[in-house]
């Protein structure tokens, strides 16, 4: 686990474009916090680092927004306002969970459907601006984290 000060908007941008030009298909993102800390602005970012270059918005009523024209397909889901896994097959989420990258907003709601691989990232409203972000991963080590993380890393 790796924790990361984020002081504005920017620096969430940021630390999502670092992730993005790190990806590998395959990888599977959760956001999970409040409304209205950074999930999407986070998400931007990740898009930017993947070379997409068409305007990024949460998906809250689609439910899933694709974008292609990127290194890696990018696969955004918004499942705030799902309520059954069923509805998760419905939408084509265990194929799209595959070869490509995927972000999940809201995953804490079906955590136990989520890969084993999957970057988790808590974000954590401090106040108005800043905000705390926790990474954790199964699968990545405390140094990939402290590497994701760059200077921001508490303790780094």
């Amino acid at each position: 686990m790796a924790v990361i000060d984020s002081f504005c908007a920017k620096d969430t941008y940021e630390l999502g474009e670092k992730i993005g030009q790190m990806a590998k298909p395959g990888m599977v993102i959760s956001l999970t916090g409040d409304l209205g800390v950074g999930k999407t602005v986070f998400t931007q970012g990740l898009a930017k680092g993947l070379g997409i270059e068409e305007p990024v918005n949460s998906p809250t009523f689609t439910i899933v927004q694709v974008y292609e024209e990127g290194r890696l397909p990018l696969y955004h889901f918004d499942v705030y306002r799902l309520d059954d896994i069923s509805e998760l097959e419905n939408i084509g989420f265990y194929e799209y969970t595959e070869d490509c990258v995927s972000i999940v907003e809201w995953a804490d709601k079906f955590s136990d459907e989520l890969p084993d691989e999957t970057l988790w990232i808590y974000l954590t409203r401090i106040d108005d601006t800043s905000r705390s972000i926790t990474l954790s991963s199964d699968y990545l080590t405390k140094d990939d984290l402290v590497d994701i993380g760059g200077p921001y890393v508490v303790g780094n």
